[in-house]
């Protein structure tokens, strides 16, 4: 138990909690580093580990050993789940995430995304067991998702394993060391992870139960009856196993011993692990191989202590202890690697002895060590570094490895290498290998000495390989002879043939490849020496592939030499039935139809029997088809087969013979198939109903004659019936779906039981009922009662006798079981006596039932009124008014009110009387009966019939007319206005008008003003409401309601009248009235009447009704202002509506306004100018001009207005510029001699790109200077416009290249164009010409520089930044020959002035002429040179 105290100091310290162990008195003072006030401490698992929370930081800590730690936390609402299953480690699981905090450390160990909160799905590992060369060792591993588990590196913080798994994990565990995981899926197969080599091995199936030793990587695991025990878990294949005959439970390690708890039955017994092995593996883990050892000598020799031999072995080699090696190789019995170790120790014993040191650093003990393990080029090196070449040439001569010795000797230049080399060949030779020594005189280039010693050796067939490769050799006959000879001795048949084909003796050459069964080569050299041979060898291979068993091989061969016979038997033989068939069908009937029948056997046994019998019919073996088919079952098959070689009624005969042979056989199915097939199925149904098969009979029937189905159901339902076989019988009335013959059946035998079963089953929901109450009818008495009780059917039953008229059983039923329902049963009675018409009879069960009532309704419904009055009077005195009434009824029915109103009266029903009257409308009786017997209803029921008036119309009307008179005659004038008002139009608004006015005068008259103004305000609405607008007006000035009069007359849409009351009666109202007037002529649309009252509001109505003609040609009446409102209204409408050259014109008609507001819309109209398909043309030069006057119009007003000089200003006077150049180059192109400059001006347009859509202009320019031959500048235009393109097409401009304009005055930093604004045909061609172009390689691909030595088109000079003026006429920068204006900055080329007036002059161009005329009023006039415009 712990006890928590909190302390706080008074100077505002933070507070501390003690947590104080009560049972061993020990105290844990908790406080936060960070002077956090700790708000919630916890004591949680198994009270050992403290929790506790701060504003910012969260703090844990292990009780029992004191270490705290506090990491910084944000609070997620108390949501946090802690695990405490790891002794140095917390896990916290918050919204999908896992933390790990280390007690002691305030900072977190990792953090990881994982939705797996189960302990057994996480395995963390912090240093639990120190290895060598190991300071730290963290390691988590973690599921991912259900298949996948990641292992995580906690001190890097990486991850170093992902193990990705075909089913779910639902167990895992890292080792002590954290280099082995172990995990065990959902099919409980277990399965070990190495995660240096990041290898899976599956080493357990069915593991219920698995678990680390604790202090060693020992494995222990249950599977089934089995306990499996892993001692070196490096070799999963070695497992102990020993059986067990319960479950594990758990493991127990201490006092020197390791056992497994076992629960067998209620006992828990512990098997014993060998101490040995698991200390052997923690001192191999710790690298303490000497302890390891150690322990190996205490155990046996088993194959589990031979595997950690063989791993200790390994180790201490590596580790270079060579005692412990020497060792473990002696007790595997490996004597050799332990002398050549034991040597190789005395060697490093030596060398430590006299140069101290380790001698294992040694180059002698290195080498041995790489000789041991079969690293001979290692050894190499090492000796050779040493310059110890004696010692590497003894290595290998020891190891008889003489060519590595002879390598060694020549890499060295050693002087014994000719001494080796005699060595070596005496060696051989003495040693009898003949075969090497052949090969070292080979390798010498000794041929003769080569090709004796194979011979020698008795490899005739490496002397003939030699020879083959060696011409000069070949032309030794006798050497060659004596090799054949010894090949065809030694039965090399196939090589002595490759060497006769060699020295060109094809005879001798055929024979031996024939003997030698080489028949693909004899075949080869057949075909060129001997064409004769090839058919006969072709047969002979196919021969011997037959003998090799090699059967489809042999077929084809078989084919070559024309041997079908044989080809069939070799295709049959090797089951090639498919090549089988296809030779077959290539041979005659005769020859074919033997084999036929052995292939259809074989497709028939496959049970393809389709292909079965058509080869049967190939073979003409039809019989033998149908056979087929009937064996397996397949009579169809075989009697279509046997329809085709048989006649019909051959056929049938044979089946039928057939079935009834299969009927005495009892075999009745089969019989059914083939009376089916032969299409008898009545002889199968015949044969089934004499055997009493009724199932198979029924089946039949259903199949063949379905309309016949329900009838032979009931057919045999009756035979079974009469036979006695009832439950039969019930199926087959029941599947004919008559229920109500079973149940006759059951009745008629005396078996209720059974035909009340069916009823319920089979009767829908009310037949069992019936079938109870028959059997209850027909039993009686108390029975009866029982039976009908015991089925919860006693009500029903006794209901069901009533309804059927039984009464007598009803009453019986009633007096034994049901009393109470005896009155119920009298009144049904009565009632059925009242329907036969026994009406005295009737009354007295009436009477019996307590329902004299009904009796006296019985007789007023019979008109009987003496005797419903005499059983009103005896037995139910409170019916006598409702004999009385019915009495009354029956008068009414004969109109004698009089007798009616008297039996009402006695009756005391004068509300009836009342009724009456109203409903035949005799309102005079009623309001005499309401006004002497109901005197308090009399007003309701005026107005009652005031209403019923108003429904009936005219008449009605009239009526309520003449009341309202008479009202006012006798002085009633309040309610004759009542009455007046009352009128509704009926038809005649003459009388209606005619009573509202009479109601309104009579107030104004004689009531008082508040009665009458209401009435007025009454009135008035409704005479507005028939159009009486007028009389309403006049009503409503009587009684001084002026803004109402005035509205009535606005109504009526009498203005003059509503102006005028407004004017002499209250000029308040004068606006009011002329604001409606304006909103009824807009509302009218009558806009021409509006404009003379308010303009504005007739130009916004001309807008809204789209009649932009009128509103402009209004407007223009009007000043500037509202006009340019408009246009610019218009102008942004055109604009959305695609009507760009509109809008232009608008301004060219009105002008264009320095108006700051207009300027999107100018800019906007440049823009759609520019970016227009269709401009580049002579035909163009309207609208251009269009363009640049409106813009030059605009530069004029904007130099007067405020926005002088400003940027908006100097954008609007580049666009006059570039208007300018265009409208200038539309008219050049008119004209033959200024095609250059048109072609110069589409060139300068390309230093506004900014404004202009770049691949246009770009387009433009090229296709203007190749048409006047400037190819350079037209190659360099076209291939920038289609890099654009391209940009256009990639939409971005970072890939283009702008080499080709350095040092130009071409903007480089462009808009990217939203579209292509050139058609794909004229890409294409642009694309082809450019393509063509640079093929050629002709041009130089430089623009044209001038004497600036810049580009010639280029207003800046780059070497000076001199900047130029552009001519007026080209664009071109003008150097020499300047013409001035007067408007400063304006200039021309001389030679091009010249140029283009002398055009003026001789073609009397009117556009250039225009051209002329506007940079005359541009520039402040022309220069001396006069022209005239005429």
């Amino acid at each position: 138990m712990w006890d928590l105290a909190s302390l706080g100091s008074s100077d505002s310290s933070p507070a501390k909690v003690i947590v104080k162990n009560l049972s061993s008195g020990t105290r844990v003072v908790l406080k936060s580093h960070y002077g956090y006030e700790v708000e919630e401490v916890k004591i949680l698992g198994k009270e050992r580990y403290l929790v506790a929370h701060t504003s910012d930081t969260l703090l844990l800590g292990d009780l029992n050993t004191n270490r705290l730690s506090e990491v910084a936390w944000q609070g997620s609402g108390g949501n946090e789940k802690y695990f405490f299953e790891n002794e140095n480690v917390c896990m916290i699981f918050n919204a999908g995430e896992l933390t790990l905090v280390e007690y002691g450390s305030n900072d977190t160990l990792g953090s990881v995304r994982t939705e797996f909160m189960n302990p057994h799905l996480i395995s963390v590992r912090i240093n639990e067991r120190r290895q060598r060369g190991t300071e730290d060792n963290k390691k988590l591993a973690y599921l991912v998702d259900i298949k996948t588990i990641a292992i995580v590196d906690l001190i890097g913080g990486y991850n170093i394993g992902t193990i990705s798994h075909e089913s779910r994990v639902d167990w895992l565990e890292l080792n002590e060391t954290g280099h082995k995981l172990l995990f065990r899926d959902r099919k409980l197969r277990l399965h070990l992870y190495d995660i240096e080599s990041c290898s899976k091995t599956m080493i357990l199936n069915f593991c219920s139960y698995v678990q680390w030793v604790p202090g060693s990587d020992v494995l222990v695991a249950q599977n089934r009856n089995n306990l499996c025990v892993w001692y070196n878990i490096e070799a999963p294949e070695r497992v102990t196993m020993s059986s067990i005959r319960g479950d594990v439970v758990g493991l127990e390690r201490g006092g020197g011993k390791t056992e497994v708890m076992v629960t067998e039955g209620v006992t828990t017994v512990a098997y014993t692990l060998d101490e040995g092995l698991i200390e052997f593996g923690t001192a191999i883990d710790d690298g303490n191989y000497t302890r390891a050892a150690a322990f190996l000598e205490t155990l046996e020799m088993t194959p589990e202590t031979e595997a950690m031999w063989k791993t200790l072995s390994k180790l201490s080699l590596e580790a270079r202890q060579l005692h412990i090696a020497e060792r473990c190789f002696s007790a595997l019995g490996h004597v050799a690697k332990a002398r050549f170790l034991r040597e190789t120790n005395e060697i490093a014993d030596q060398v430590s002895r006299e140069y101290g040191g380790e001698g294992t650093d040694f180059y002698q003990v290195r080498a041995r060590l790489a000789m041991l393990e079969k690293n001979y080029k290692l050894a190499e090196m090492i000796f050779l570094e040493q310059n110890a070449v004696e010692e590497a040439m003894d290595m290998y001569q020891q190891l008889h490895r003489w060519d590595e010795c002879i390598a060694v000797a020549e890499a060295k230049g050693h002087p014994a290498l000719e001494k080796l080399r005699q060595g070596y060949y005496q060696w051989l030779m003495d040693t009898q290998q003949e075969e090497r020594a052949g090969e070292l005189q080979e390798s010498q280039g000794d041929g003769l000495a080569a090709i004796s010693l194979y011979l020698k050796a008795g490899l005739p067939a490496k002397a003939a390989r030699l020879v083959l490769t060696r011409e000069e050799l070949l032309a030794t006959t006798e050497l060659v002879e004596h090799i054949t000879a010894a090949l065809i001795k030694s039965e090399l048949y196939e090589r002595a043939g490759d060497l006769f084909e060699k020295i060109r003796n094809p005879q001798r050459a055929l024979e031996c490849y024939r003997k030698g069964n080489a028949f693909m080569k004899a075949v080869e050299l057949a075909r060129l020496a001997f064409p004769v041979e090839v058919v006969r060898l072709e047969e002979a291979w196919g021969d011997h592939l037959v003998q090799q068993k090699q059967l489809d091989a042999a077929i084809n061969h078989y084919i070559e030499a024309r041997c079908s016979i044989k080809a069939i038997e070799a295709a049959l033989g090797a089951r090639q039935w498919k090549k089988a068939i296809y030779i077959l069908d290539l041979q005659d009937q005769n020859t074919a139809s033997k084999y036929y029948p052995r292939v259809a056997q074989h497709y028939a046994s496959l049970q393809e029997y389709e292909i079965a019998e058509e080869l049967y019919t190939k073979g003409d073996r039809t019989k033998d088809a149908i056979d087929m088919y009937t064996q397996a079952g397949r009579w169809e098959q075989a009697h279509k087969l046997a329809m085709k070689c048989m006649r019909p009624e051959d056929v049938s005969v044979l089946y039928i013979t057939q079935a009834q042979e299969m009927e005495k056989q009892g075999k009745y199915r089969e019989a059914e198939r083939l009376y089916v097939t032969v299409e008898e199925p009545d002889l199968a149904i015949t044969m089934f109903k004499k055997h009493k098969l009724y199932d198979d009979m029924i089946r039949l029937v259903g199949k063949h004659h379905p309309d016949l189905l329900s009838d032979t159901h009931l057919h045999l339902g009756k035979e079974l019936e009469a036979e006695g076989r009832l439950q039969e019988a019930e199926y087959h009335y029941l599947e004919a779906q008559e229920w109500k013959a079973t149940v006759n059946m059951y009745r008629s035998n005396g078996l209720w039981e059974e035909a009340y079963r069916v009823a319920k089953a089979h009767g829908g929901a009310n037949a069992h009922k019936h079938v109870a109450y028959l059997w209850a009818k027909s039993l009686g008495g108390e029975a009866a009662v029982r039976l009908l009780s015991k089925l919860g059917l006693l009500e029903a039953a006794l209901d069901h006798a009533a309804d059927n008229c039984s009464f007598e059983f009803a009453f019986e039923l009633s007096r034994l079981a049901l009393k109470h329902k005896t009155p119920e049963i009298h009144l049904r009675y009565a009632m059925y006596l009242e329907d036969e018409g026994k009406f005295e009879e009737a009354e007295a069960e009436f009477i019996r039932a307590g329902k004299p009532k009904e009796a006296v309704l019985m007789f007023v419904h019979n008109q009987d009124w003496e005797a419903a009055q005499r059983v009103a009077e005896a037995h139910d005195p409170d019916s006598v008014a409702e004999v009385l009434v019915g009495q009354a009824r029956g008068a009414l029915e004969e109109k004698d009110f009089q007798k009616a109103e008297g039996l009402l009266l006695r009756a005391q029903r004068p509300g009836l009387a009342l009724n009456y009257y109203k409903e035949a409308g005799l309102w005079s009786d009623a309001l005499r009966i309401c006004k002497d017997y109901m005197p308090g209803q009399l007003e309701a029921l005026q107005e009652e019939y005031e209403r019923e008036a108003t429904k009936k119309g005219a008449r009605g009307m009239e009526g309520l007319v003449e009341q309202a008179r008479q009202w006012e005659q006798a002085g009633e004038y309040s309610r004759a206005v009542d009455c007046y008002l009352k009128v509704r139009d009926a038809g005649s608004s003459s009388l209606v008008e005619k009573c509202w006015m009479k109601a309104a005068e009579l107030s104004i008259k004689f009531l008082p003003p508040q009665r009458s103004l209401e009435v007025v305000r009454a009135v008035g609405p409704q005479l507005i409401r028939i159009g009486k607008h007028s009389a309403a007006a006049e009503l409503y000035l009587n009684l001084d309601l002026v803004k109402e009069a005035i509205d009535a007359f606005i109504e009526g849409e009498e203005w003059n009248k509503a102006k005028r009351v407004a004017k002499e009666l209250d000029p308040r109202y004068e606006d009011y009235v002329d604001q409606h007037y304006k909103e009824f002529l807009k509302n009218q649309g009558k806009v021409d009447s509006l404009v003379g009252v308010d303009v504005v509001a007739a130009l916004d109505l001309y807008v809204e009704q789209g009649q932009w003609d009128k509103c402009i040609e209004t407007a223009t009446k009007q000043n500037y202002k509202i006009l340019h409102k408009y246009v610019a209204l218009y102008a942004t409408h055109l604009i959305r509506e695609g009507g760009c050259a509109q809008a232009l014109a608008l301004y060219v008609q009105h002008g264009a306004p320095a108006n700051p507001q207009n300027f999107n819309i100018y800019r906007r109209i440049f823009t759609d100018m520019v970016s227009s398909p269709g401009t580049n043309s002579a035909e163009a030069y309207h609208n251009w001009a269009d363009l640049r006057d409106v813009l030059f119009n605009l530069c004029e007003n904007l130099v007067k207005s405020s926005e002088a000089n400003s940027p908006a200003h100097e954008e609007f006077e580049t666009m006059l510029l570039i208007a300018h150049y265009y409208a200038t180059r539309s008219a050049a192109q008119s004209i033959k001699q200024l095609e250059t400059v048109a072609a110069r001006l589409s060139v300068s347009l390309l230093r506004h790109t900014q404004l202009l859509p770049a691949d246009k202009a770009f387009y433009e320019a090229g296709i203007a200077a190749k048409a006047v031959g400037w190819e350079n500048m037209a190659f360099i235009f076209l291939n920038r416009f289609l890099d654009l393109t391209d940009a256009i097409e990639e939409g971005t401009l970072d890939a283009l290249d702008h080499s080709d304009f350095q040092d130009t005055d071409i903007p480089f930093e462009v808009p990217l164009p939203a579209k292509q604004h050139v058609p794909e045909a004229q890409r294409e061609e642009v694309r082809d010409w450019v393509l063509t172009i640079s093929m050629d390689q002709r041009l130089e691909q430089v623009l044209p520089r001038d004497e600036r030595g810049v580009y010639e088109a280029s207003l800046v000079a780059a070497s000076t930044g001199v900047r130029a003026l552009p001519c007026l006429i080209t664009g071109y920068p003008i150097l020499r020959n300047k013409i001035e204006f007067k408007r400063p900055g304006k200039a021309a080329n001389k030679d091009n002035w010249n140029k283009f007036l002398m055009a003026i002059k001789t073609s009397h161009s009117p556009v250039c002429q225009d051209v002329l005329k506007f940079i005359s009023q541009w520039c402040g006039g022309l220069p001396s040179t006069s022209f005239s415009f005429q």
